[in-house]
């Protein structure tokens, strides 16, 4: 969030004098009667009846549909559009292009880099040229196909290992390097000279796409100047603030619903070019316009997890101390600066104890779409880099790999000045528990004791990680209203992204007040109803969200025990709330229903008002994981069958059990395609072209990749000085060490080192060729 925006907002949203705020020094929760239970989704029956309404179903009586001409060319200079067949077509109601007036506005990449809304110059396949709204979506794509263009197709740059070589294709005149960052600590030669044991090797992640379920799109409609939107988002407030920028509207004017989303993982974030121009098109015509992109548009368009190529030199000494770590790295944003190098190196920074670090990240330009954050950007590529060569580094000293990373678990952030101390540590916990709940041991001596002559063989592997962030920050507003009932509201701007926050914020209010999560009234997501919130992501919603939630409720049962007090004729801090009665502490028989409280029933509404405070000054609040895999390789096909898989996370309080479950088999699930079958295809030879643009070739894994025997064990462990909840992320630690455990399985099946994803037959086969006899 921009600093005027931030200030704009702080300064509509004073609370008034008599606002009460909770007290400080809130203790922590010890026993809990309601968090931490495995609860069903409070929206289940909506979600699985089809009675929840998301953003792709909405539906007006005089709506219009639009549809996009995209770039066909990986790299091009648009010299002429012609719409005038277009506008002619049947059913058609509005064309933008580049000549259309209204269209004459900058899209900010980053706020130093803007282009037009339909630039010229085309940098990557599917950007923008035109756009068609129309009666109906066939009489649309018909209009965008008969518009005449003419390109000037220039050579394009599909490999970055490539884009700084001399005499490569420029996609920007300025060159082709977006930027360098540097690490260092200690005395990297000094380190390596004190190692018993120096390894170097290169390792390779392929670019991998979001695709989620739900496709990208709005629906934009005008009442007056007044501009509302229903987006697929991870964040109504974010999107608002980048539509009011570029349309140079007041924050007031533009309201934007987010009720359901059909999963982002990172790709949902911000506001797309569609979204501004569905907005325009619906100021032409006067009419709702929706716009929602085809699955291969979104392929193009809509992000990816950056391609990269990472050396990395590691030194360790005979008894498994880490001696030095010297990393490079070099990703790609695609075509527009976006973080393509992202965090890339900062596990080898931080996860294990390591005096001499240095890094160096490179990020460059190529022809392709702009990268965008995807779940743990950089993290999972760094595992695969960092947590096989840990895995080498402990075969070259004859250390089992579990006993290697214990010896070198820190309890401070080495990466940050003056080492500050994670408020809790659970890599520790996450490597014992997980190795002795799966069995390590035993499971390689069992393999350790099998032949290895015949073509099925079976492997253990693991591997761990943190994630840079998951401790939450603010700013975050949440209302919670008691009315005299006895029922609840609960109000706040966080989008629910399939991942239950929702339940868990409903959890949440019923711990300190009572209430059942089910019946418990929820307003979220629309920035014209709901408080402020930071977008759904980064692991950051549950220890961002509950804290703030937890502080609403604390402030209602203050006023409430404060009411209830006048009636009872005794001091509110010898009252407690029990259930949906308001009880003597001092005299258990005298008692009230919550109901029966004279100045509630006054009121009509008790509305506590929580923030979220700052994290701890001089603290770091960090997830950690350790997971482990057996998997089965066969060394005729090259396939990989992974037997079964255990995840031991630390985040914090588990606030939801059936929630926290859920999140992490769907982090194994998007960590087990990295590995084994996902990756973008461009064409390198000519065109630049995306060849795997569609579900068919672009491979996700299925039921069938997925191993039936999963298990999910929580270090469950409150973190209380992270926040009111004690809660930390989990949304993107479960994803950071799955490849890289995989890989390790692999190995230790085989005796191959697979040092590029995805591991799929093609690659292994040639892999086995090589070196099994």
């Amino acid at each position: 969030m921009k600093k005027d925006e931030r200030e704009l907002y702080f300064a509509q949203n004073i609370p008034l004098p008599e606002t009460p705020k909770p007290a400080s020094g809130v203790k922590p929760w010890e026993a809990t009667k309601v968090v931490g239970t495995p609860l069903p989704r409070v929206d289940a029956y909506e979600r699985v009846s089809g009675k929840a309404i998301y953003p792709s179903d909405i539906i007006f009586p005089d709506m219009l549909y639009a549809a996009i001409l995209r770039c066909p060319h990986a790299h091009a200079v648009v010299k002429d559009v012609d719409t005038r067949q277009a506008e002619k077509s049947v059913g058609v109601r509005a064309v933008l292009s580049a000549k259309t007036p209204a269209a004459d506005i900058l899209w900010p990449y980053t706020p130093e880099m803007k282009t037009k809304l339909f630039d010229p110059w085309c940098r990557f396949e599917g950007e923008t040229v035109a756009a068609v709204a129309a009666e109906t979506p066939y009489q649309a794509w018909d209009a965008v196909r008969s518009i005449r263009v003419a390109y000037d197709v220039l050579p394009a740059l599909s490999d970055e290992r490539k884009s700084l070589d001399a005499g490569a294709v420029l996609v920007h005149k300025e060159g082709n390097k977006v930027k360098t960052d540097k690490y260092e600590r200690g005395d990297v030669a000094k380190g390596f000279a004190e190692a018993d044991v120096v390894l170097e090797q290169t390792y390779r992640n392929e670019s991998e796409l979001h695709t989620p379920m739900e496709l990208h799109g709005c629906v934009a409609r005008w009442d007056g100047d007044s501009l509302t939107i229903w987006e697929s988002t991870q964040g109504v407030f974010s999107v608002q603030a980048r539509v009011a920028e570029v349309l140079r509207l007041p924050l007031s004017k533009v309201r934007v619903i987010g009720h359901y989303m059909g999963g982002g993982f990172g790709s949902k974030l911000q506001a797309d070019k569609a979204t501004v121009i569905a907005a325009l098109l619906a100021k032409k015509t006067a009419r709702p316009v929706k716009l929602f992109l085809s699955r291969e548009e979104t392929y193009l368009a809509a992000g990816n997890r950056p391609p990269s190529t990472m050396k990395l030199k590691a030194g360790v000494k005979k008894d498994g101390t880490l001696t030095a770590l010297e990393f490079s790295g070099t990703g790609s944003s695609g075509a527009y600066p976006a973080g393509g190098t992202s965090l890339l190196d900062w596990l080898v920074r931080d996860l294990y104890r390591c005096p001499n670090v240095r890094t160096e990240t490179t990020d460059v330009y190529i022809n392709a779409g702009p990268a965008r954050p995807f779940r743990a950007p950089g993290h999972p590529q760094g595992a695969w880099a960092l947590e096989q060569m840990l895995d080498s580094l402990a075969e070259a000293i004859a250390m089992d790999p579990v006993e290697l990373r214990l010896k070198n678990v820190s309890t401070v952030s080495q990466a940050r000045p003056n080492n500050p101390p994670y408020t809790t540590t659970g890599l520790q916990e996450c490597i014992e528990k997980g190795a002795q709940a799966f069995g390590w041991k035993e499971v390689r001596n069992k393999i350790a004791g099998q032949p290895k002559n015949g073509h099925i063989r079976r492997g253990v592997g693991m591997a761990a990680g943190l994630w840079v962030a998951g401790g939450g920050n603010p700013p975050s507003t949440v209302l919670v209203k008691l009315f005299a009932d006895g029922s609840a509201n609960l109000n706040m701007g966080a989008s629910d992204i399939g991942t239950g926050t929702k339940t868990v914020m409903a959890m949440v209010v019923a711990e300190e007040l009572g209430v059942k999560p089910e019946s418990l009234q929820i307003e979220h997501a629309d920035t014209g109803t709901t408080q402020y919130a930071t977008p759904s992501g980064g692991s950051k919603t549950v220890p961002t969200e509950s804290p703030t939630v937890r502080a609403a409720a604390l402030s209602v049962k203050q006023q409430l025990l404060e009411l209830a007090a006048e009636d009872l004729k005794t001091h509110f801090s010898d009252l407690a709330l029990s259930g949906d009665e308001i009880v003597v502490l001092s005299d258990p028989s005298k008692k009230i229903k919550i109901t029966g409280v004279t100045g509630l029933k006054k009121r009509g509404v008790i509305v506590g008002v929580g923030y979220r405070g700052p994290n701890p000054e001089g603290k770091v609040v960090n997830p950690f994981a350790a997971q482990f895999c057996e998997v089965e390789v066969d060394t005729r096909t090259g396939e990989v069958r992974i037997v079964r898989f255990l995840a031991a996370q630390d985040s914090g309080r588990v606030m939801d059990r059936l929630t926290f479950d859920n999140q992490t088999f769907g982090g194994i699930t998007m960590g087990i395609g990295f590995a084994l079958t996902e990756g973008r295809v461009l064409d390198g030879s000519q065109t630049g072209k995306l060849v795997n643009k569609n579900w068919h070739d672009y491979k996700l894994p299925t039921m069938l990749d997925v191993p039936s025997d999963m298990t999910c064990l929580p270090i469950d462990r409150p973190d209380p000085e992270a926040n009111l909840t004690g809660a930390k992320g989990l949304g993107e630690p479960v994803t950071i060490p799955t490849a890289a455990a995989i890989g390790n399985a692999v190995y230790h099946a085989t005796g191959v080192r697979v040092f590029e994803t995805p591991m799929n037959p093609p690659r292994l086969l040639k892999l086995f060729s090589q070196a099994i006899k």
